[in-house]
C-alpha cells in the first residue's frame, strides 16, 4: 500500500510541476507575443467559466491566436491630479 501511495504522489508532483511551467510559459497580458499589438478576445463561455486564469485572444495584425494569461489591470487614473507642494 505504502508504495502505491508513493508513485500516486509522484505522479501528481510531476502534474503539478508540469501545470505550473506551462502557466509560466504562457504570454501574459492582451498584446500579441509577436507585434506586440493589442489583441482581441475570443469569446468561450465553457473555457472561460473552466479555466478563468486563461484566456484565447487572437491577433488582427499578424493573424497569431491562442491561449494567454490574464492579467489584472491597473486601476484606471481619473485626469485630476492632486496638486504638488511647492518647494520652499
Amino acid at each position: 500500500m505504502l508504495i502505491v501511495v508513493v508513485l500516486l504522489i509522484t505522479v501528481l508532483m510531476r502534474f503539478a510541476i508540469v501545470t505550473a511551467a506551462v502557466y509560466l510559459l504562457l504570454p501574459a497580458g492582451p498584446l500579441c507575443p509577436h507585434c506586440k499589438i493589442d489583441m482581441v478576445p475570443i469569446k468561450n463561455w465553457f473555457f472561460d467559466r473552466l479555466l478563468p486564469a486563461l484566456q484565447r485572444r487572437w491577433c488582427l495584425s499578424c493573424g497569431w491566436n491562442g491561449v494567454v494569461r490574464r492579467v489584472r489591470s491597473a486601476p484606471k487614473r481619473t485626469g485630476k491630479r492632486s496638486p504638488r507642494p511647492i518647494p520652499r
